[in-house]
């Protein structure tokens, strides 16, 4: 008997409830939320799932799956050196069609201007204490661009790379509850439903020179770029040259679909109560939040210009797919386009501004590495 309650009490002084503390059970509520949001209500489950889950076994104590030679340690190897981030923009570009933003080229200042909350998110970190360093890693938040995100801030803040990347990716799930109260805020029935002419027709030769004449151009203005704006448009040159198909749908199926599993567990095991329950973090988290509400406002404002500009024959509610959450900007667009008209269409009118903004959060990051690398 007394064997018994040895052995007993052995299990018991090593199981995870002798390590668990109130911070590991808080973050397995946020992991269980996560998952309710991702299965229930759908919110990007292809992201918050492995989120989630690399959040549940990172809080579960004494498993040692993130301590040296555990397996979440190695997987995060990916995310560390920058390696998931720019395999999953060559998926981005993969499945990304740039023909409406070729066919309508003004809808580039559209995804210039959602970058708004980019530079209001960066002062206001500063203004709250954060280094130069974190506050351009927190800024990058406002792009809704979750690699992106990922990459600058392993470049430029490791320490708050948790943080960093869980508000980012939580708000691009949460793109269609932020951004539609925005919109209405700043504008009227009527502008949403303004219909816009059919785009023209972009020619194959289009579409196979504006990847490489991207590549080209912004490595030459801005060389720390390339990793992200290059490999972006290789991926969409595999999409568009008609030569590679079966590269093409290995970039946008099975690499895509594996480094996407990979990342989300890399960013959920860097949420482990220690490092992530901080006063830091809920900084962070509201900071990323004004933010997307910036860049959402900044892209739908200078819609109201150019709808002014163009004599009302640009909806303006396409500025606010000007952030970097493709295509789900671009469907918070259309959705609600529909509801005020539904017979008019603005889904592929949103995707130019909205694939401007991918191109437009890429060149921001790529500047503040080069300003803060000089």
């Amino acid at each position: 008997m007394g064997l018994y309650f040895k052995a007993l009490s052995t299990i018991l002084s090593q199981s995870g409830f002798a390590g668990l503390t109130w911070g590991n059970i808080l973050m397995l509520v946020v992991a269980f939320v996560l998952l309710y949001l991702a299965i229930a209500k759908n919110f990007e489950p292809l992201l918050l799932v492995p989120i989630a889950t690399g959040c549940i076994l990172v809080n579960i104590p004494l498993s040692g799956i993130m301590d040296e030679g555990g397996f979440l340690r190695y997987v995060f190897y990916g995310a560390e050196h920058e390696i998931y981030p720019v395999i999953i923009f060559m998926g981005i570009g993969a499945l990304t069609d740039f023909s409406p933003l070729l066919a309508n080229p003004v809808t580039f200042l559209l995804g210039a201007a959602a970058q708004l909350g980019v530079f209001i998110a960066l002062f206001g970190a500063l203004m709250l204490g954060f280094t130069v360093p974190e506050a351009a890693s927190i800024a990058i938040i406002g792009g809704a661009d979750g690699p992106t995100s990922i990459y600058l801030t392993m470049k430029l803040a490791p320490q708050i790379l948790g943080a960093v990347a869980v508000a980012a990716y939580t708000y691009m799930a949460l793109v269609p509850m932020v951004q539609p109260p925005v919109i209405k805020l700043l504008t009227t029935k009527k502008d949403r439903a303004i219909r816009m002419d059919a785009l023209r027709p972009v020619t194959k030769r289009e579409r196979i020179l504006f990847p490489i004449i991207v590549t080209v151009a912004a490595g030459l203005i801005l060389p720390a770029s390339v990793p992200l704006i290059g490999i972006l448009m290789f991926g969409n040159l595999l999409k568009e040259c008609g030569v590679t198909e079966r590269l093409n749908q290995s970039a946008q199926n099975e690499i895509l679909n594996a480094t996407t599993i990979f990342l989300g567990l890399s960013v959920g095991s860097t949420m482990g109560a220690e490092a992530f329950l901080t006063l830091s973090t809920i900084k962070i988290i509201v900071l990323g939040l004004i933010a997307f509400m910036f860049s959402t406002a900044g892209g739908t404002l200078f819609g109201q210009l150019m709808k002014v500009l163009s004599g009302g024959k640009i909806n303006p509610m396409i500025g606010a797919a000007g952030v970097s959450a493709v295509p789900m900007a671009a469907r918070v667009v259309q959705r609600i386009s529909a509801k005020e008209n539904p017979s008019n269409f603005l889904l592929m009118h949103a995707m130019g501004p909205n694939v401007a903004g991918v191109i437009g959060t890429a060149v921001a990051a790529g500047a503040m590495l080069t300003l803060l690398s000089s």
